[in-house]
């Protein structure tokens, strides 16, 4: 069996978006020693394949970090295979909360030096020293003591769009450049009751017991993350706490939480909070983006994308031929933020 995926990005969505099935879409992860992450990389994708299943999983020595899109009639077979294994027994199944069925396109399962990449040196720590794992309710309670400190330990773009009310939200790119800066703004506040949250609750993991490290005496983090936490308050009837959208890193981009709109589009300022990447493919920047932008700017963050966009393919390739990949951007990771608004205004002047 051919272990990798061999049909185009744009079949394999065009077949997604025409059929009937509706995928659960589910995630989940766990840290435990993996003594040869690429034999269980193609052990699983040749298992998961046969049973229809999409997704993209990061397989590491640590352990795994999983999200998938599981048909219906595998559901049973996928969670019993997967439980059975010592390795991943009663590892939660967290279930989105927006499901579309076609959050995922292909099968991709990767071999990564860590399942999240946090620049640490895991030998230097206990990593098995986590925080205290709170319920919904726990959570809840937790917040209403001013003397709490609230912490998402998620990137920027994810936390402009949804996040809970009080919190830090660090302006970080990346979870390894997030870690740093949540160390220093809480250097005086070692004996405070720390929460920490995130999408699926594994950054919080590695983030908790980086702090424990570090001499913080409360440490506690939202026990299988935004997800689970909705999925709690619903099922116990409990207020929640998270306004606007949880991001999630698949075709979906984000959950709808609650109906509070918390962000804009960076083109106009308009209440939106789209996330789109730029219709350039040298580009693809990730920006929020309304309607009215979108129909405008075709999709694009600049006049300059825009140019580029509407040229025939071939020409499109031929400009990105030998170019650097730091040449362009990259989507989640630009450093370059560039202020949209600022961009257009000028542009509008010039001409």
């Amino acid at each position: 069996m051919l272990l990798q995926n061999r049909v185009n990005k744009k079949e394999l969505k065009k077949r997604i978006q025409e059929e009937s099935l509706k995928r659960i879409t589910v995630s989940f992860y766990r840290y435990v020693i993996i003594e040869n992450p690429n034999e269980l990389r193609d052990y699983l994708f040749e298992k998961w394949q046969s049973q229809n299943i999409l997704g993209r999983i990061y397989v590491a020595h640590e352990g795994i970090n999983a999200q998938m899109c599981v048909p219906p009639e595998n559901w049973n077979t996928f969670v019993e295979e997967l439980h059975t294994d010592i390795r991943f027994k009663d590892a939660p199944l967290k279930i989105a909360v927006e499901d579309n069925g076609k959050s995922f396109y292909k099968l991709t399962i990767k071999v990564r030096p860590k399942i999240v990449a946090d620049g640490l040196d895991d030998n230097a720590y206990d990593v098995t020293n986590v925080g205290t794992h709170l319920t919904a309710k726990e959570f809840n309670k937790a917040m209403e003591s001013p003397e709490t400190i609230i912490v998402d330990m998620r990137n920027h773009y994810e936390s402009e769009v949804g996040k809970f009310v009080g919190a830090i939200t660090p302006d970080a790119d990346t979870f390894r450049e997030e870690l740093p800066i949540v160390l220093n703004e809480l250097k005086d506040k070692k004996d405070k009751k720390i929460v920490m949250y995130c999408t699926g609750g594994v950054r919080c993991e590695k983030a908790s017991a980086y702090l424990k490290h570090h001499g913080f005496k409360d440490v506690n983090q939202l026990h299988g993350g935004i997800i689970d936490y909705v999925r709690q308050i619903k099922a116990e009837g409990l207020p929640t706490k998270f306004i606007g959208k949880n991001f999630v890193f698949d075709e979906r981009v984000g959950e709808r939480i609650t109906d509070d709109i918390i962000a804009e589009c960076h083109q106009c300022g308009a209440k939106c909070d789209n996330h789109v990447n730029c219709a350039n493919d040298d580009c693809h920047l990730l920006f929020i983006q309304c309607d009215n932008c979108a129909e405008k700017m075709a999709g694009c963050c600049t006049p300059e994308c825009m140019h580029i966009a509407s040229l025939p393919v071939e020409e499109q390739r031929a400009l990105r031929k030998g170019r650097k990949k730091e040449d362009s951007l990259s989507v989640y990771k630009s450093r370059l933020r560039p202020n949209l608004k600022e961009v257009l205004a000028k542009r509008s002047s010039i001409n």
